[in-house]
């Protein structure tokens, strides 16, 4: 009889810089791994694009050089599972061809006519009263009035880019796009359908989009791509990809799960109020929940998980670990003794462990692309406060890490309150994880001891791996936990609690004082 711990999974993590390919063992062992970037194309006007046939050449070509290595045997492999970006659109046409780029997440050209859709003359917080008290009611949470996400997409398509809209046969998803590219069936779940807040979240067993939300929306339903069960499997693997990925044609394709559900599978993160943190191109604070819970002031609520019954926290900040790529490429030079090149992080380490707690003062906003939680605001910018003759470049790399970790703690401390209830055990994840000094600024800022998984860059092809033994029906949630060991515990230093109390202190205030001057300058 074959240990289940023997069996892998192909893994795909299909992130904002690419797709990572990985051999997941039902262990939670990370035997091989490969990642491509695809970079990210920023256009005029707040637009933020890929190709997606870029994702599905990276894709390819990952899987033939892990294939290439052999690390497993193609008999092992029993599933492919997906997971990755989500609030993104691709649009696709009857052939199941791009028909244009992907409107990322960040992407928020849609703004003005997302704003027009769900607002109106009476509006609180961008909402029409009505509207927001059936989306909170129905699916429990509501489009953004910023248009960064996909019913701004959709009508920006509609009404911006005609050619591709009548080109479109259906809207996808990154992942359900990846998923049909593997097996040749378009389908979606509420899972990877919810930042579209189409469906009735109160039953998920209503595999139907809600009338009363399309018409809110202004979606076309046979616009849409039909809805699977969460748990469930969406097809087979067609011989074509099977031969460029190295395994068997005719293995299960798993329904492809966000990266938010898959981090905290693969976090070991499953109890109730058991969190994780990510740094990742974004950011986020994440946990499992009895209940749904809706906050449209702080942009976050509870979704459909991937466990029955249970639902998980769903906010974002959108410039986490994209702010360290921004220092890295636009502000960092060899004369801080990093190599020439690209630094490495941890070449950046070094430099930020220079730096007293406090970053001498010096307060990063990391705000660079605007900001969705617990603030929903297009407008709002990034910037460097308190910073003086005396101030170094170190002192900056420091004040950049900070800042992303104050707006974790603020993310955090509203997620408590939105859910009435105190997040424990709090595992941190993402590439920005992978900083022993980071994690340690993130202990201090937050106050509260800090658990880092194991290989935590690889944490959401190890959560969809496991999914696919959950949906298969070789795991079970209670042994996920065993699966996804803790490497460090970073307890938070007294001292530099103190300062960093003060400091968040400060940083709460200062959407609120430039608010103003914020959407004085973006016009």
């Amino acid at each position: 009889m074959t240990n289940v711990n023997d069996e892998v999974v192909l893994a795909i993590d299909l992130g904002t810089g690419g797709p990572k390919v990985a051999l997941i063992s039902l262990a939670g062992e990370i035997i091989d791994h490969e990642h491509h970037r695809v970079d990210i194309q920023l256009l005029e006007n707040g637009g933020a694009v890929q190709n997606p046939e870029d994702w599905w050449t990276a894709t390819l070509t990952a899987g033939q050089e892990l294939a290439g290595r052999a690390a497993v045997h193609p008999d092992r492999i029993i599933a492919v599972a997906c997971t990755g970006q989500w609030g993104s659109t691709v649009p696709v046409t009857a052939g199941g061809e791009a028909a244009g780029d992907c409107m990322l997440w960040l992407d928020q050209r849609g703004g003005e006519l997302a704003a027009a859709q769900v607002g109106g003359r009476i509006a609180v917080e961008g909402y029409r009263p009505r509207a927001a008290i059936e989306w909170i009611r129905r699916a429990g949470g509501a489009p953004s009035p910023e248009g960064n996400d996909p019913l701004g997409h959709r009508l920006f398509i509609q009404h911006r880019q005609p050619d591709i809209y009548r080109d479109t046969a259906v809207f996808l998803e990154p992942i359900d796009f990846l998923n049909m590219k593997l097996c040749g069936e378009i389908a979606a779940t509420h899972a990877t359908m919810t930042l579209s807040w189409l469906t009735d979240n109160r039953r998920l067993d209503v595999l139907e989009y809600n009338r009363t939300l399309l018409s809110l929306a202004g979606a076309d339903p046979s616009r849409l791509p039909p809805l699977r069960p969460i748990a469930s499997v969406v097809g087979e693997l067609l011989p074509g990809p099977a031969e460029s990925l190295g395994v068997r044609p005719g293995i299960p394709v798993i329904a492809g799960l966000p990266d938010l559900h898959t981090a905290g599978l693969g976090a070991g993160a499953v109890e109730d109020q058991h969190g994780h943190l990510a740094i990742s191109t974004s950011a986020w604070v994440g946990c499992h929940t009895p209940a749904k819970k809706t906050s449209l002031t702080y942009q976050m609520a509870t979704v459909p998980s991937a466990i029955p019954g249970r639902y998980v926290l769903a906010n974002n900040h959108e410039t986490g670990g994209a702010s360290l790529e921004w220092m890295r490429d636009h502000l960092i030079s060899p004369d801080d003794g990093l190599t020439h090149g690209s630094p490495s992080l941890s070449e950046i380490d070094l430099v930020a462990a220079t730096v007293p707690s406090g970053a001498n003062g010096v307060l990063f906003a990391p705000w660079l692309k605007g900001e969705r939680s617990p603030v929903a605001d297009a407008a709002m910018r990034a910037s460097f406060l308190n910073v003086g003759i005396q101030t170094t470049r170190a002192d900056l790399v420091r004040a950049l890490l900070e800042g992303v970790s104050h707006q974790l703690r603020w993310m955090l401390e509203m997620s408590e309150k939105v859910l009435g209830a105190n997040l424990n055990d709090l595992r941190l994840i993402g590439g920005g994880a992978q900083s022993d000094v980071w994690s340690q600024i993130l202990a201090d800022v937050t106050g509260r001891p800090i658990y880092r998984v194991e290989q935590p860059l690889l944490a959401n092809v190890r959560g969809a791996a496991l999914f696919a033994g959950m949906v298969t029906g070789r795991l079970t949630v209670g042994q996920l936990p065993e699966r996804a060991r803790i490497d460090e515990v970073f307890q938070p230093d007294a001292d530099a609690v103190a300062i960093h109390n003060t400091m968040h202190s400060e940083f709460r205030k200062l959407n609120a004082s430039q608010k103003g001057m914020y959407h004085r300058l973006s016009k």
